[in-house]
C-alpha cells in the first residue's frame, strides 16, 4: 500500500510526547507523507493539553512545506455516558477528533459490556472521526457490535501500529487484528496511525499494514493510501486540498 499520511501523532503539548510540530513536519516530508495530524491528549490526561491549544490551532498553516496538517486532538472518555474532554464546540473546529479509553482520565475500566455500550456512547457524538486504538485488551468491547455501530454512525476504525508493535498496550495484536477481519466482513473503512510520541516513527506503519493485509482489506478502503478518501473524510473547507 502506498501510505500518503499518518493520522495519530502526539507533539510536546501531550505532555509525554518529545517532539514539536516543526520536526514532525521535516520527518513528514523525509517519509514522503502528504498530510499529518496532530491529535495531541486532551485535557483528562495527566500533562495533557489544555482546551485553548485545540480552539488555538487555527494559528497552525494549512500546508507548510507541502504537507498538509490536519487538526486534530485524542480526546479521552471521561464517563460511563461516552463524554469527551473537550466541548463540542470545539470539537466542531477540528479536522479530526480520535476518541479513545485511557486509564487514569476520569473512566474506571469497565467490563466487555460496559465499554462497548460507553464506547457507543461517543461515537454517537456527531464530532468524533475515529476510535482510536479499540483493540485495546485493557478495554475488552464486543468487536461485532463496534464495527456495526461504527458503520452506521459513519466512524473510522483505526488500526494503531504502536499498539501492534507492543510500545503501548502490549498484548492487545489478537484482538486489532480480530478488529481488521470483522471490518472486512462488514466492508467497512480503517485509518492507520503509528501513535508517534517522537519523530523516529512517523509514517512508519508497516506492521498496521501487514495486519489490514492479512485481514483482507484492500487499499481503497484504507484511508491513508488515497487523496480522494482523505479529503472526504478529514477535509471540511473546499478551499483545503492536498498538494
Amino acid at each position: 500500500m502506498n501510505i500518503l499520511a499518518d493520522f495519530h501523532l502526539h507533539t510536546i503539548a501531550s505532555g509525554h510526547g518529545f517532539s514539536t510540530i516543526a520536526e514532525y513536519i521535516q520527518a513528514a516530508k523525509a517519509a514522503q507523507l502528504s498530510a499529518i495530524a496532530f491529535t495531541d491528549h486532551g485535557p483528562a490526561m495527566p500533562g495533557g493539553a489544555h482546551y485553548y491549544h485545540f480552539c488555538n490551532l487555527k494559528a497552525l498553516p494549512r500546508t507548510w512545506e507541502g504537507i498538509l496538517l490536519l487538526r486534530g486532538i485524542e480526546a479521552n472518555i471521561v464517563d460511563d455516558q461516552g463524554k469527551l474532554d473537550v466541548p463540542d464546540e470545539d470539537l466542531a473546529n477540528l479536522d479530526i477528533v480520535l476518541a479513545a479509553f485511557h486509564s487514569r482520565c476520569g473512566y474506571a475500566d469497565g467490563n466487555l459490556e460496559q465499554n462497548t455500550r460507553v464506547l457507543k456512547k461517543a461515537m454517537e457524538n456527531p464530532h468524533v472521526t475515529v476510535i482510536a486504538h479499540p483493540g485495546n485488551i485493557y478495554y475488552p468491547v464486543d468487536i461485532k457490535e463496534i464495527v456495526g455501530f461504527a458503520k452506521e454512525t459513519g466512524v473510522l476504525i483505526e488500526i494503531n501500529q504502536a499498539t501492534l508493535t507492543g510500545w503501548a498496550r502490549r498484548g492487545s495484536s489478537t484482538r486489532c487484528l480480530e478488529f481488521a477481519r470483522e471490518i472486512k466482513r462488514q466492508n467497512w473503512y480503517v485509518c492507520l496511525g503509528s501513535d508517534s510520541h517522537f519523530i523516529d516513527t512517523v509514517g512508519q506503519l508497516s506492521v498496521a499494514v501487514e495486519l489490514v493485509e492479512a485481514a483482507g482489506i484492500p487499499a481503497d478502503h484504507v484511508v491513508n493510501t488515497s487523496r480522494d478518501l482523505i479529503e472526504e473524510w478529514f477535509i471540511k473547507s473546499s478551499d483545503v486540498r492536498l498538494g
